[in-house]
């Protein structure tokens, strides 16, 4: 028994669950499921459950442009941005088209038939569907684990060793000391949320990030909502908010100076006297060659003066029984050990892509728009930016995939990305110079030396290409969908069962 749908999206995380009300919005009649491989939705505000799990963007830019955040907490927690997502989903009924459980592991692509036969595992069966277009929203990252280095004989440890990403719910950490190995976004959020109750934080970096202090609240979006609701104020947000992150960037990337200074004077003001700053936050690299760490209310330089977390800028040269020894020769003792030492990358959930029979293999294709892949026919794939919130790359793709497919019904037509200038060199999908992303960038596709096989990173760039750009663009190739023995997905009787 085959479902025959006319869009298959997999993934019912934040992605996922905004591609379907893009959807639905634009083609109230059109079929539509997601495939969602966990037995919940949530994507990633599901799956970690460490203590002070938060965004690391601002919720005004994280939440959906159509569906207005209305707390009070711009930065917000992982709980309640969950509660958000299932919220968005229960009212327009997207929960209903969920199949949890069903793990995507193949996806093959027929020209002659053109549609997509798609292989889910579920409770240990194999269920197939066909659709007409495929949007994947799988995010990044393995969710089975993430990256643990070498520790040298972290075996002989005797005490708790646990992963941000697989967080028990029952360890209890009051009292107790702890060490926190990694200085990443995960890493600064879980020093200050675990200090308040441990008896003390340590947390262990080969080498400092930057740091950047964002007040809680927004002060501006809380006097705009008083002033014109909710509805009107969250937009005006949504820009200011925009148009502060790109000129930060911005300045990062052209001033770098400048804004090294600007943080390194605001880490002083909140760490005590004499703090070895320039030892602890002042990292090697330039501001935006990796993701700034934002810290609400500089909670991170709160537990610092506060004597219950502190930091050490080293290396481990191997774990005793005790904890990690580092290179310095200092030991370290600790009840619990977390470590945050990043994700594990994965492109496109893992999924195997087949052409007409010829597996596509990742690296040599070419990202279209930061979204589509060349040679794969009718498939988007999100993947948001690096240095801005990721939901507003994920809305502007969502928007995107609704005009193709607008197009293509007009015209009857299926369509496949296809790079045949020779003068567009390639280069990194990603160009960030992360550990996670440094480790595993090479079994992604590929991005071009410009548009439209550049993958941008600049929103109000990517709203007029992606929201007011032409689809027949020259970059896109369209043929004439098959007219015979294919039935109308939209009419009942004529559905393939």
């Amino acid at each position: 028994m085959t479902e025959h749908l006319d869009v298959l999206i997999v993934g019912a995380g934040l992605s996922g669950i905004g591609a379907a009300h893009h959807l639905q919005s634009a083609f109230p009649g059109r079929t539509y499921a997601i495939l969602e491989a966990r037995d919940t939705l949530g994507g990633t505000w599901d799956l970690f459950r460490y203590p002070g799990v938060r965004s690391d963007s601002d919720m005004h830019t994280l939440g959906y442009r159509f569906r207005p955040w209305t707390q009070a907490k711009a930065i917000a927690d992982g709980p309640a941005i969950l509660d958000y997502i299932r919220a968005t989903a229960g009212e327009s009924g997207i929960d209903r088209h969920i199949r949890f459980g069903h793990r995507t592991v193949r996806a093959e692509w027929s020209s002659e038939r053109a549609r997509w036969t798609v292989e889910a595992v579920h409770r240990g069966e194999t269920v197939r569907l066909t659709a007409r277009f495929l949007h994947l929203c799988t995010g990044y990252y393995h969710y089975d684990a993430g990256y643990t280095p070498d520790l040298p004989g972290i075996e002989t440890y005797g005490g708790t060793v646990v992963h941000p990403q697989r967080w028990p719910r029952d360890l209890d950490y009051s009292g107790k000391t702890v060490v926190v190995i990694g200085s990443g976004a995960t890493a600064v959020t879980l020093v200050p949320a675990l200090a308040r109750r441990a008896a003390h934080v340590t947390m262990v970096q080969r080498s400092p990030s930057y740091i950047m202090s964002l007040p809680t609240e927004d002060p501006i979006a809380r006097g705009l909502r008083r002033i014109v609701g909710v509805r009107r104020a969250y937009p005006i947000v949504r820009w200011k908010n925009v148009a502060i992150s790109t000129l930060l960037y911005q300045l990062s990337r052209r001033r770098p100076h400048v804004v090294r200074a600007m943080l390194r004077r605001s880490a002083i003001r909140q760490l005590p006297g004499g703090y070895a700053v320039d030892t602890h936050f002042k990292p090697r690299y330039q501001p935006w060659d990796q993701r700034l760490c934002f810290v609400p209310d500089g909670d991170l330089f709160a537990a610092i003066r506060s004597r219950r977390a502190s930091v050490r800028t080293d290396r481990i040269a191997e774990f005793t029984t005790k904890g990690p020894r580092l290179e310095s020769g200092e030991q370290l003792s600790a009840d619990i050990v977390v470590t945050a030492t990043g994700l594990r990358l994965l492109a496109l959930g893992g999924i195997d892509l087949t052409v007409d029979g010829d597996p596509v293999a990742l690296p040599e294709t070419m990202a279209y728009k930061g979204m589509m892949l060349s040679g794969v026919p009718n498939l988007a794939f999100t993947v948001g930016y690096t240095n801005a919130s990721w939901t507003l790359k994920a809305d502007l793709v969502s928007e995107y995939v609704v005009r193709l497919l607008r197009y293509l019904d007009r015209h009857d037509l299926w369509c496949v990305p296809a790079n045949d200038d020779p003068t567009v060199t390639t280069r990194p999908l990603l160009d960030f110079q992360a550990g996670y992303v440094l480790r595993s960038i090479d079994d992604f596709p590929k991005a071009g030396s410009r548009f439209p096989w550049r993958l941008g990173m600049n929103y109000a760039h990517d709203l007029l290409k992606l929201r007011h750009g032409p689809i027949d663009d020259g970059a896109m190739r369209f043929s004439r969908r098959p007219t015979t023995h294919e039935p109308d997905p939209c009419d009942p009787s004529t559905r393939v069962s």
